[in-house]
């Protein structure tokens, strides 16, 4: 019941937020390097399956992918990219943009994809929103998609130390978590998925929230 109200709490909140989230994220990309960086990392790595490292279907999964501006640069690069929200509003917005890709509701405990079919599953903060007691189950769900040999990258808000596993923090949207990037890192670990690249940026002078930002990739073995 608490996973099934929060769940319904964040929908309902991105439903109303969904179009003033897509006109202020649409570009976010155009002035972070960094960001395109890493998806090209994660774009050559998953290659849709053609660098023999999964047994996957070739197709990646953007996990909370908002109103598509990620899938859809992940289809640029080259990826057979498809996104899941939780939000109908932002599935909506997506598709209108979009046209040519596939957009599904969906929720992220409980995701609509086969076993072990995923070459590349993508959380782009997208498990912000989720109580630290429910993340593993999120986290053992992406294991369950991802082929062996398939790769998880996700992004989250650091914690202010090793002394805060998780903390909450003001998101202008709904309440919202951060984590200690190795207390992370175990949490994948225990599901299947070993930790074999990170990246953390330091928060700019411009950043409304001064929090590192971390993105590790792990490897489903």
């Amino acid at each position: 019941m608490v996973e099934h109200d929060t769940l319904n709490a964040t929908r309902q909140a991105y439903d109303a937020a969904a179009p003033t989230y897509a006109h202020l994220f649409r570009d976010t990309l155009r002035d972070r390097p960094l960001d395109r960086a890493i998806l090209n990392a994660f774009a050559e790595i998953t290659g849709a399956g053609t660098s023999g490292n999964s047994d996957g279907n070739g197709q990646v999964a953007d996990l909370g992918c908002g109103p598509g501006h990620i899938t859809a640069h992940l289809h640029e690069l080259g990826l057979d990219a498809f996104g899941i929200d939780a939000s109908p509003a932002m599935i909506d917005l997506a598709r209108q943009a979009y046209p040519g890709l596939q957009f599904d509701v969906g929720s992220m405990a409980a995701l609509n994809i086969a076993d072990g079919t995923l070459s590349g599953a993508l959380s782009r903060w997208s498990i912000i929103h989720t109580p630290p007691e429910q993340l593993p189950a999120i986290l053992a769900e992406f294991h369950r998609v991802l082929a062996p040999g398939g790769h998880l990258l996700i992004a989250f808000s650091a914690t202010d130390g090793p002394s805060h596993p998780t903390q909450v923090f003001d998101h202008a949207v709904t309440p919202a978590h951060r984590w200690w990037p190795d207390h992370l890192a175990a949490l994948l670990h225990k599901t299947g998925l070993v930790e074999t690249d990170r990246v953390i940026r330091e928060p700019r002078p411009t950043d409304q929230r001064q929090f590192q930002e971390v993105h590790i990739l792990a490897r489903k073995d």
